[in-house]
Parts: C-alpha cells; sequence; structure tokens
C-alpha cells in the first residue's frame, strides 16, 4: 500500500549510521526491506542496497515491478528474473549478483553492513515460507568488501522507536484484530472445534481486511485458540471442543502489509465459573500493575520482576514460562525484550506486547496481552478489545 516517505524513520537510520561509521546497509530481511523502502516482497528474494548517502536501491523481482515501483519510496529499482534460462541458481543468487554491482558501481565496497545475526526474520507477503541466506550468501560479501559488519544491532536500535506512520499502520492492524474478535464472539458456539474457530477468526481477518478503509493490500491472521483444559502454551490448536462456562483464549498476530499486533485476547461461551472468576480477577491486577509501570524511562528488567513477583504473590509462583513483554513492528515479536537478567529502559515511542500469564498443572489458566505505545505521559493501549472479557460477551 502506498504510504508517503517517512523521513523520520529514514533519517534515524541515517544518523544512527553516522554515529556507527557505516556507510552503506545490505537487507534482505523481509521486514527490513519494508523498513527501509516500504516494498513488501511478495517471495524473499529481494534485497535492498541502502547508503548512508544517497538514495537507496531496491532489488526487486521481475513479476513485481508494478507493485515495486507503487509502493517503494526509491526509483532506483533493479530487477532480477524469477526463471533465467542459462542460469539454475535460485532467484536470490541473481539479486545477489546485483546487489554486489550496485556496491560496486556506486563505489560502496569498504565497509558493508549485513544481516549476521537475525535471529528471526517476518515472513514475506506470501507468509508461508521465510526464505532466509545461505552461507555463501554472507562469503560474497566479504570477497568484494575490506570490512563487512553486522547490521542487525543498528536496524534494532532504530526499529525500536516508531513513528507516526508506523503506529497508524498498526492501528489498522489492531482495528481488524478487535472486529475479528467481536464477529467470532457473536459467532463461536460450544461444541465446535478449536480450529473452527480459528478458521473464522483468520478468514474474516482475510476478507474485511485486504481493501480496508482503502489503506490495506494485505491483511492475514494467524491464531492458536485453546478451550477449557486446552489452554497450555506452546501448543497447538488442536479438535477439542469450545467449552461453555470457561474461557476459549485467543493467540492473535494479525498482519497488515507487513505490521503486525501481537494480542491474546478471550472470550467465554456462558457463565465463567468462580474458579475462573478468581483467576481473571488476580491477572488484571497485576496485568493493570504492569502497564501503569510500562512508562517512559522505566526499567525493563523491574517490569520482568514486578509481573513475575505479583503473581508469586497470588499462589503461583515460577509463572508465566515465557517472556512477558517484547517489541512489535514490523515484526510480532522483535526486540526490546523485558528480562529480570537483562538491561534496558522503556522509552517514548516503543510499542510494547505485555503478556502476563497464569497456567494450572493438568491444563486450564489464562493470558492477558495487548500492544501499548508508549507516549509522553504513559502509554496508549491500541487494541480495543476488552481484557475483562467478561464485559464482552452478551449472549
Amino acid at each position: 500500500m502506498t504510504w508517503p516517505i517517512d523521513t523520520t524513520k529514514l533519517d534515524r537510520v541515517r544518523t544512527l549510521m553516522k554515529d556507527q561509521d557505516v556507510a552503506t546497509l545490505v537487507v534482505r530481511a523481509p521486514d527490513n526491506i519494508l523498513y527501509l523502502t516500504n516494498y513488501w516482497c511478495m517471495k524473499g528474494y529481494d534485497a535492498v542496497v541502502f547508503p548512508r548517502e544517497g538514495d537507496p536501491t531496491l532489488i526487486a523481482i521481475e513479476p513485481q515491478l508494478a507493485d515495486a515501483q507503487r509502493n517503494s519510496w526509491t526509483s532506483d529499482i533493479r530487477l532480477f528474473k524469477s526463471y533465467h534460462e542459462s542460469d539454475p541458481r535460485p532467484p536470490q543468487y541473481r539479486a545477489l549478483d546485483q546487489a554486489l554491482d550496485v556496491l560496486k558501481q556506486r563505489g560502496l565496497t569498504d565497509k558493508v553492513a549485513i544481516e549476521l545475526n537475525m535471529g528471526t526474520q517476518s515472513a514475506d507477503r506470501m507468509v508461508g515460507e521465510p526464505t532466509t541466506p545461505t552461507q555463501s550468501y554472507f562469503d560474497a560479501f566479504r570477497k568484494v568488501s575490506g570490512h563487512v559488519v553486522d547490521a542487525t544491532p543498528l536496524l534494532n536500535e532504530a526499529r525500536a522507536i516508531k513513528t507516526s506512520q508506523e503506529v497508524e499502520r498498526m492501528r489498522l492492524a489492531n482495528e481488524l484484530a478487535a472486529l475479528a474478535m467481536d464477529y467470532t464472539r457473536e459467532h463461536m458456539r460450544p461444541g465446535m472445534k478449536e480450529s473452527e474457530v480459528g478458521g473464522m477468526y483468520e478468514g474474516f481477518v482475510h476478507g474485511l481486511g485486504v481493501g480496508y478503509k482503502g489503506k490495506v493490500e494485505m491483511a492475514r491472521a494467524f491464531t492458536l485458540v485453546w478451550s477449557g483444559k486446552g489452554i497450555a502454551t506452546f501448543t497447538a490448536t488442536g479438535d477439542r471442543p469450545i467449552q461453555k462456562n470457561e474461557p476459549t483464549l485467543f493467540e492473535i498476530w494479525v498482519c497488515v502489509d507487513g505490521y503486525w499486533t501481537d494480542l491474546t485476547k478471550n472470550v467465554c461461551p456462558g457463565e465463567l465459573t468462580p474458579e475462573y472468576h478468581k483467576l481473571l480477577d488476580l491477572l488484571l491486577k497485576v496485568f493493570n500493575e504492569a502497564v501503569a509501570f510500562a512508562r517512559d524511562g522505566a526499567s525493563f528488567p523491574e517490569l520482568d520482576r514486578l509481573i513475575r513477583a505479583r503473581i508469586a504473590e497470588g499462589g503461583y509462583a515460577g509463572q508465566p514460562s515465557h517472556p512477558i513483554c517484547h517489541g512489535v513492528g514490523a515484526r510480532a515479536h522483535e526486540p526490546p525484550y523485558a528480562h529480570q537478567a537483562g538491561g534496558g529502559t522503556i522509552k517514548k515511542g516503543m510499542v510494547l506486547a505485555i503478556e502476563p500469564g497464569i497456567y494450572w498443572p493438568g491444563g486450564g489458566g489464562l493470558r492477558l496481552e495487548d500492544d501499548f505505545f508508549i507516549t509522553q505521559n504513559g502509554n496508549e493501549k491500541l487494541c480495543t478489545y476488552p481484557d475483562d472479557f467478561r464485559l464482552a460477551f452478551r449472549h
């Protein structure tokens, strides 16, 4: 989708490049390409040469020329063939050749920063089969450059602070997430399979989201759905039936043109059992205290300690078994992360997913999770669907 060039974001990147004496970035992870050019590639074969001075070069697969011309913030677009009659290599090798040629032609080979240490990357626009670099990719830059460094720390630092345009794009994803929860809540029934309900949610986002408000080209949702004793963590959606009078938990990732949400929402068809009323009251108290703590200048380690201490005081020591806070943006999970043994400070402009959870032995439990934009005076919750899901159900 066409967006005005986000000069605030690109100026931040170039300032960091100057501070860290980096003359050129070469990126190929789809989320970094999106971040630097507004082009969300159809397949993860493309690349960007982003110099500290001068226009970036987008290297795009030939069939995507129209998309690249419509969406990219740079007019310097070089194409490579998806299939080449005399070259049996996969397409990404031809993109690599183009990137190396651009570096040589523009005299940018002295010091090159590439993604040496990504850890994770977001998917391309087909969002089903990420394409990752091979050893030969890294070796190729070392052959042409006098100095190759890791671009990842610089990009992580830049991406941690969101611009107003990025927040607007994330609002769209959160709006769709809330609308899909409303729809699914109204149409799910006890006895349906978890997978059936998850498919209902995902189909709604894709169906409504493409073309939403005239601002969205592609919208996808990915869910994990667990009901009753199926509620756990790091488990797959199953064919378990939706339970009456117990929560059904939705772990939700909605992607809108490359910008993501990470949410956990709950629904209870029927009257919530007393034990779940008690658990939800505890978790809401912990969650609300954590949200109030998450302000500009607050400590990430202290946030982690606070949540875990309050959960332990409520009788659930050692929970949850997963991280409780991370960044969200052009990936659903991206730096910074909160950890009691780590460091770091919450800063204005970050978007953070805060997600305390409590899980019972043998199955069952709850997690609450929302995305919060850190502002001058506190934070703003980006998704309108209530965390106290007793307020949402109307049957």
